[in-house]
């Protein structure tokens, strides 16, 4: 079936913001009382899903909401320091100039998701931000109902093993990248229906699958 509809996620995936989260998250951690993150704790919350990390950290849920709005705020501050991925701009370009319409879902602001992505910003037709932890697949869901799209259209790409549990609850394709936060292992462990090494693959696949399909 080709896709007329990428949903993206931002973090991870188009943008390269692990190194900043790691620079500020023990700060935050202590901020918010819950458990620090020591250089040997990274591979393996890389294999985890959200629940397990969650639980590693000994974040509270009560206190998500508080913090993501804390990390908004100081991303905001500092979006300067973060950037996109090589090749994540003539990817959206690609897809947007072969007919795949263009949506975006993060935990993220859309002010800061919009800076981030600079003029593709203007390639999107949805944004849906500010998406809590565990809250994608009603985001992903209500992306389907604006766009007019149907979910056998419409492909779900991420970095983590929530962006993969997300698209299968939506009833939608998923498609994982293995240079953001995930490990390899642990996306494949979910069963996306697609996975992608590199940027450029995913125009190339996508585009093909859309000629062919």
């Amino acid at each position: 079936m080709p896709y007329s509809l990428a949903i993206f996620d931002l973090d991870g995936t188009l943008a390269d913001s692990f190194p900043w989260f790691r620079r500020h998250v023990n700060d935050v951690a202590d901020r918010f009382k819950f458990r620090r993150v020591a250089d040997d704790d990274i591979e393996t919350l890389r294999h985890a899903g959200s629940r397990e990390i969650l639980a590693h950290l000994e974040v509270s849920r009560w206190k998500l909401p508080r913090i993501a709005r804390y990390m908004r705020r100081l991303k905001a501050e500092q979006i300067a320091e973060i950037a996109l991925f090589e090749g994540a701009e003539m990817m959206l370009r690609a897809l947007a100039e072969n007919g795949v319409r263009l949506a975006l879902v993060s935990s993220d602001s859309e002010a800061n998701a919009r800076r981030l992505l600079g003029e593709t910003a203007a390639l999107f037709s949805h944004f849906d931000c500010a998406a809590s932890i565990f809250g994608k697949a009603a985001k992903f869901r209500r992306a389907l109902r604006r766009t007019g799209i149907s979910a056998a259209r419409t492909i779900a790409i991420g970095d983590e093993v929530r962006d993969i549990e997300a698209a299968h609850a939506a009833g939608v394709a998923c498609g994982a990248v293995t240079w953001g936060f995930a490990a390899r292992q642990a996306l494949q462990a979910r069963r996306p229906d697609l996975m992608f090494d590199q940027m450029d693959d995913i125009a190339r696949s996508l585009i093909a699958n859309n000629r062919t399909g």
